[in-house]
């Protein structure tokens, strides 16, 4: 059963989408409450799984991987079997960012990230190249990012 959330939890969960690193207090004041319910909510929603972790967006071209590609992925055939083969060997690929299961003419999108062409074409052809079940890939490389966003409209 879906807890039903209040104005307030939902002002600290836009504000925190905003900014997590507020401390206590200034969360408090951006919802115009004071700390003790602030934090005992934020608790809340954390231990109910609304709040799932905390991270910092790090940028991508200062650390070498400037070269964003969504590659869609057919497999030969799918059962159980293959796709929890398949999602385990993407799971320890540190160039995928993200992944997911998709319907349509591919089973799976993934996302990317790579230093340049050539660290792509090394990672298609050692490690997505190596994978029995794989029958096509696409590749759509990333010209530029028009709108990148993490917040959940709530």
């Amino acid at each position: 059963m879906t807890e039903t959330l209040d104005n307030i939890d939902l002002q600290i969960l836009r504000t925190l989408q905003k900014n997590a690193k507020l401390t206590t207090k200034e969360l408090a004041d951006a919802v115009n409450l004071t700390a003790t319910p602030v934090f005992e909510r934020q608790k809340r929603l954390e231990r109910k799984g609304y709040i799932k972790k905390y991270v910092a967006v790090l940028d991508p071209e200062k650390l070498n991987q400037g070269l964003l590609v969504f590659c869609k992925v057919k497999l030969k055939q799918i059962n159980h079997e293959i796709a929890n083969s398949f999602t385990r060997r993407i799971m320890r690929m540190p160039e995928v960012i993200e992944c997911y299961n998709t319907s349509g003419q591919y089973d799976y999108l993934l996302k990317v990230r790579a230093a340049d062409m050539k660290q792509y074409q090394e990672f298609v052809l050692n490690k997505l190249g190596e994978i029995d079940s794989l029958a096509s890939l696409e590749s759509a490389f990333v010209m530029s990012e028009v709108k990148q966003g993490y917040a959940i409209n709530v």
